[in-house]
């Protein structure tokens, strides 16, 4: 722990100077001649005579506490995939149940400000993946992320959050409630010790633990740019599998999961997809038929001029004045029908007054996306 601390040491350091020492105790009381014969550059050789034991305090205490725990590398729970990454962390600090980490798991990644029908979809997928028994991992930000860790919630199954911060606070704030719930269900983690503020360079870090303890990354939804091509990136270096789910050639959201497609991600429509590519490392999961709990609403045909309304939309947002000019309806028509159609759930309203039609009202010849 008091290595941890030590300012500037990463994962790789600390593995390799444990490696050389044997024991962590003996950095300690090695002289400073026998560290700098070990490449110990100055800076950490001063920390090592007047370790950080107030910090070091604060995270026993924390460990201290319901439900917490501290995973060394070399412990039996320490998850065996995880340990397989070039650079593993050395210390997981765990709230939860740490005997999740070492089931079967599969992370889920994707936009902080996703689309509707992006939303609903990871949703769908975590819900049917978790009920045939894969855990799902994420990294507890808004969008994606919180989606993947709800749906495999609905589904009663296990879904463990990484984080970028230390494990007494929770990032984004917002989160607080779904954090709680995943502590209870599943397992936060992270390999940042109590304490630790937000600061940008955690969470590429974080994203390689999200790959590492994860037999393949599904990226739901991305732009081009996004971090989330970071953990598919991470995920194919640590030679697991990479998925991602296509979307409309007009939705930038899109672009970052068809760049993933043509670099060699494998396109997936279905949770089953997903199920039947890693069925060689899941032989002792079968894809079940549990369907997610049925809506509200009766499956009534609709009226043919709300048919022809939502015939207009696709599964993109587009403004009203374009729905206007696709119908021939007058604006009034077109504004009534569709919140009635919202509220029916066979559509979405989003940013910037636009619409878009939703999962339910997808032709029911057609597959179920999930």
């Amino acid at each position: 722990m008091a290595l941890l601390h030590a300012p500037g040491i990463g994962s790789v350091n600390f593995n390799r100077l444990l490696k050389m020492a044997g024991d962590p105790a003996l950095l300690f009381s090695t002289p400073d001649s026998g560290l700098t014969k070990w490449g110990i550059k100055a800076s950490l050789r001063e920390y090592l005579r007047t370790p950080d034991w107030e910090s070091v305090e604060v995270s026993l205490q924390w460990q201290q506490q319901p439900n917490n725990h501290l995973i060394t590398l070399q412990h039996p729970l320490y998850p065996p995939q995880l340990r397989e990454i070039p650079d593993p962390p050395p210390l997981l600090f765990v709230h939860g149940d740490p005997e999740v980490l070492s089931t079967p798991q599969l992370a889920m990644v994707g936009s902080r400000n996703p689309s509707i029908s992006g939303k609903e979809t990871a949703q769908e997928f975590a819900y049917h993946l978790a009920a045939s028994g894969l855990s799902i991992v994420s990294g507890l930000a808004i969008g994606i992320d919180g989606a993947c860790h709800s749906g495999a919630l609905e589904a009663d199954g296990i879904t463990i959050a990484v984080t970028g911060t230390g494990l007494d606070r929770v990032y984004p704030a917002s989160q607080h409630t779904l954090a709680h719930e995943i502590g209870q269900q599943g397992a936060l983690v992270s390999e940042f010790p109590p304490g630790t503020k937000v600061r940008p360079g955690n969470f590429p870090r974080r994203n390689r633990i999200i790959s590492g303890l994860s037999l393949g990354t599904l990226v739901v939804e991305a732009a081009d740019k996004s971090g989330s091509l970071i953990t598919a990136r991470l995920a194919s270096e640590q030679g697991r599998e990479v998925f991602a789910i296509p979307g409309s050639i007009h939705n930038p959201l899109a672009r970052g999961c068809h760049k993933l497609i043509r670099q060699g991600a494998k396109l997936v429509e279905t949770a089953g997809d997903i199920l039947e590519e890693l069925a060689p490392l899941l032989r002792e999961l079968e894809p079940t038929q549990t369907d997610r709990p049925p809506s509200n609403q009766q499956d009534q045909p609709l009226d043919p001029d709300y048919q022809r309304l939502l015939e207009c939309l696709g599964f993109d947002p587009v403004q009203i004045d374009l729905l206007i000019q696709r119908s021939g309806l007058t604006a009034e028509e077109v504004s009534s029908m569709l919140i009635l159609l919202e509220l029916e759930g066979h559509v979405s309203s989003a940013p910037g007054g636009m619409y878009c039609r939703t999962g339910q009202s997808a032709p029911k010849n057609q597959p179920d996306r999930a």
